[in-house]
């Protein structure tokens, strides 16, 4: 592992990933610059608490003096002009995979939580749950945890060389393992980088069509990932998803545990971490959690919706028999998690209309989020106003799947196509879509923009309702404007 600082220089530093990237390395002790279009909330202002240099546009003066070792993101074309510049002047490259390779990954035991849903949470649970236990993980998370308002922390606990034989593992680094690719040059899904010693799998279902126009070659990727954990590591997966079955059953050289939720079906496996639901109330559950057909005892987890149930799972799975934390001290810390930002995070209550931010956008998530939003206001007007923003969500492979995904919300809002460009054989028609619900009984509409989703929710919403603002993007700002529009209208009216 290399501990030398290092004038390190993040092309797109301003990511998700990217950031937290540089935000690590930063905490590593190294120089850290990085160039991006836009330094927009909530990255920009933490990349420059973190102390990163951040250089607004794309430029090969950015290089300038000539960094030891640029880091290009994903996002960036091969006619980048900066990256162009840093390949053709023979500066030493890489992509995020091989950073956290060559600084983080060597002399640890990765947990890399993969998934096309989940992972997220997963992977920031297992975070939460190793630092309240005392470990001192290192961790990178596509999300922001709300515990502490970090995606990533550095290594603290040193690195030990590790025997296939031995019970105990080396310290743990976290690790959300994206199934995108890595870079122009590099073609390959991120997770295949990552070294996992143990993996969680929680589902899989086609995705990212702009990388897998195919689902064959969206399963390769995760056969690869699986059939790459080694023999002596663990494969704590999801059986109450038929392909997960099917892929880890097929590829796994590691060991498997099978994980469920009582009342689904396991396609055949029996799971050896199994859940079975109590009650939820006020966005909160408890469960009792078996091990191998015995009762651990019963658990409370602060997060609603049966799909956060099994995440829980998951995770608990994988640290008490991955790396043998335990699961009394795993229970006794659990009721803390305060979860990731954007996953059903209540922004405010402005005239006691209810605003939730969530990232959903593939029809699966959207429909689990719903769910958990119903659970969590049972008898309260759910309004769901989603733009649709993915390569994924954009077309209409999902046209048919998005008319059954909505069924937990009482109102609907469609906001227009987040890409442009589209053939219109390939787009998603979101006005079929809003007829296809009204067809099923619900209230929808398909908005000609953001701003005509934002009239009809301060004209229309009332104390009382819930509203979800779904996307994976900024929303064109909708998020505060809402806010801010209905704390003022619950001012007039009571000045009025």
């Amino acid at each position: 592992m290399n501990r030398g600082s290092m004038h390190i220089h993040i092309v797109a530093v301003a990511g998700t990933g990217m950031g937290a990237l540089a935000g690590l390395l930063k905490e590593q002790g190294h120089d850290v610059s990085g160039s991006d279009v836009h330094f927009d909330p909530p990255m920009g202002p933490a990349l420059r608490e973190w102390g990163v240099r951040c250089l607004e546009g794309f430029s090969p003066e950015h290089l300038e003096p000539a960094p030891e070792l640029v880091v290009i993101g994903n996002v960036c074309r091969r006619d980048n002009p900066e990256a162009a510049a840093a390949i053709e002047r023979g500066l030493p490259y890489t992509h995020l995979p091989g950073a956290l390779q060559r600084f983080v990954l060597e002399g640890y035991a990765p947990l890399v939580v993969a998934g096309t849903h989940g992972k997220t949470t997963t992977t920031a649970l297992a975070a939460y749950l190793f630092e309240a236990t005392g470990w001192r993980p290192g961790y990178l998370v596509g999300g922001i945890l709300a515990n502490d308002g970090r995606s990533f922390r550095a290594p603290r606990a040193r690195p030990r060389s590790f025997d296939p034989s031995d019970s105990k593992r080396r310290a743990p680094f976290v690790i959300e393992g994206d199934e995108y690719d890595t870079a122009f040059f590099e073609k390959t899904a991120k997770f295949l980088h990552y070294r996992a010693e143990v993996a969680i799998i929680t589902s899989v279902e086609h995705d990212h069509v702009d990388i897998y126009p195919t689902e064959e070659l969206y399963l390769e990727a995760f056969r690869r990932f699986i059939a790459g954990v080694p023999e002596h590591g663990l494969i704590v997966a999801n059986c109450a998803d038929e392909t997960v079955v099917r892929l880890v059953t097929s590829a796994a050289r590691a060991e498997v545990s099978w994980y469920a939720v009582e009342g689904q079906d396991w396609h055949g496996q029996a799971p050896h971490w199994l859940s079975a639901p109590a009650f939820q109330v006020d966005g909160a559950q408890t469960f009792e959690l078996f091990a191998g057909g015995t009762s651990c005892g019963r658990l409370a987890l602060p997060l609603a919706g049966r799909h956060n149930l099994g995440n829980a799972t998951a995770a608990l799975g994988a640290l008490a028999q991955g790396y043998q934390v335990r699961l009394s001290e795993l229970a006794r810390v659990l009721p803390g998690f305060q979860g990731v930002k954007r996953r059903q995070e209540l922004l405010g209550e402005p005239g006691g209309v209810s605003v939730y931010d969530d990232f959903a956008h593939h029809p699966t998530a959207v429909a689990a989020t719903l769910a958990a939003l119903r659970l969590r206001h049972p008898s309260q007007r759910l309004w769901a106003v989603f733009e649709p923003r993915s390569a994924t969500a954009c077309r209409r492979l999902h046209q048919q799947a998005y008319a059954e995904s909505f069924g937990a919300a009482d109102q609907v809002l469609l906001a227009p196509l987040g890409r442009t460009g589209l053939p219109p054989g390939e787009a998603l028609d979101v006005g079929l879509l809003a007829e296809r619900l009204r067809e099923a009984g619900k209230e929808a509409s398909a908005c000609g923009s953001v701003e005509e989703l934002l009239e009809r929710l301060v004209r229309e919403a009332r104390a009382g309702d819930v509203v979800a603002l779904l996307s994976n993007g900024s929303f064109g700002g909708l998020h505060q404007r809402l806010l801010a529009s209905l704390a003022a209208r619950g001012l007039d009216r009571h000045e009025g």
